[in-house]
This record gives C-alpha cells, structure tokens and sequence, in this order.
C-alpha cells in the first residue's frame, strides 16, 4: 500500500472524528439552549428534554474516545498529527463536561420551579450569563474547526466578562438572602446554577486554548492574556 494512500486513509479517519466532535458540540449546544429556556420560561418540560440528550451526548463521547484510541494505536502518529489527536481528546472531555454542566442547570432549574420561588429572584441576570456561555460555546466550536487563534484569543478575553458576571450575580444574590431568608433556599439553587454557567464558560476557554495550542505548539494555560496576545502577534 502507498504512503499516498495511508496518508489519504488517515486524513479520512481525522475527517470523520472531527464531524463527530461537531456533532458532540451541537448536542451539548442544544442542551444548554435548553436549559436556559427552562429558566427563562420556568419550563419543566425544556429540564427535561436537557436530561433526555444527556445519554447522547455520553454515547457520542464514549464512541469518539474509541475512535480516536483506535486511530492513535493503528498510526501511530507524530508532530502536529498527535497534537491533533490529542486536540480532539481534550475538546471531547470538555464538551462531555459542559453537558454535565447543561443537565446539572436544567435540574436545578426543575428544583427553583417546583419551590414557587423564581419570580422573585434574579434569574433575568442569570439568563444574561447563560446567553453568554451559550454564545462563547459556539465561537468555541467555529474557532476549532477553522483553527483560528485570533477568534480563540477573543474567547479567552470573552470568558472574563462572564466570571464578572457571575461575581456581580453572587452579590446580588447574598443581598437578596440577607433582605428576606425566605428566598434562601431558591437563591441556592441559583448559586450552583450561575456557577453551573460559569464551568461552561471555563471549559470553552479550555477549547480555546487547545486551538492555540495545536496551532501554535505552544501551552498557554498558566499565561497571562497579554502574554498570549504578545505571542500571537
């Protein structure tokens, strides 16, 4: 067999393991959509369509783990074709967590309906933050597919604001526990659920990341923004 036609098998299984992944990204994007519509809507039936794609996503994870195993024994590859691999690896991890994190909201979403307690609350912030993430998830997934590093860059810029946003919300909510204990235990609920949205925003700034990383060679996790920036110039 020619090397022509090794390299073209091997480019093939890449093409199929990165549509799974977008695939993956797309599952986890309609859970997290869904998710904020059961709190913007106060609508049990979204939380639970959240938890019904939680198996998808699970298999789909468990089926890209074996694919990619697979190719990396059966290639054996090197240089940027492992980085790629192990690019995909980390990514899949990341978007398996972010739908933990989706079904994580929806429940707690189902929990602050079922108490009676979420029109008095601030969910319309918490609705703001979850926009946010929902909205770098996907910047997240069209930046890994065209490997752009000046978009994932702007991600990782993007993901501060949603960690202000969630201390803003952390203070808002203490303010309303103290003014009326009654709203104690819902504003708990809200707590774990903005600190639900705010992993998501983490495990998209781990995708960007990756993007650099495969680019670049370069790990940039433990640098500052500026660094990143200065190096990218």
């Amino acid at each position: 067999m020619s090397d022509k036609h090794l390299s073209t098998q091997f480019d093939s299984e890449l093409n199929a393991i990165s549509a799974r992944v977008m695939e993956l990204g797309g599952l986890v994007e309609s859970q997290i959509r869904l998710a904020i519509a059961a709190l913007a809507q106060f609508s049990a039936e979204a939380a639970a369509q959240v938890e019904e794609l939680e198996q998808r996503v699970n298999t789909l994870e468990v089926e890209i783990d074996h694919a990619l195993s697979t190719t990396i024994a059966r290639r054996q590859p090197t240089a940027r074709d492992l980085r790629l691999l192990l690019a995909f690896s980390k990514a899949t991890a990341n978007l398996e967590r972010m739908g933990d994190e989706a079904t994580r909201m929806a429940r707690m979403s189902r929990s602050i309906i079922d108490s009676g307690a979420a029109r008095q609350l601030p969910t319309g912030d918490l609705r703001m933050a979850a926009d946010l993430a929902s909205g770098l998830l996907r910047k997240a997934l069209d930046a890994f597919a065209r490997l752009d590093t000046r978009a994932a860059l702007a991600i990782l810029k993007e993901d501060d604001l949603i960690d202000r946003e969630f201390d803003g919300f952390v203070r808002k909510l203490v303010t309303y526990m103290m003014e009326d204990p009654r709203t104690i235990s819902p504003s708990l609920d809200l707590l774990f659920l903005a600190k639900a949205i705010e992993r998501i925003g983490d495990h998209s700034k781990n995708v960007a990341e990756l993007i650099i990383y495969l680019v670049e060679g370069r790990d940039v996790r433990h640098q500052t923004l500026h660094e990143i920036e200065s190096a990218l110039s």
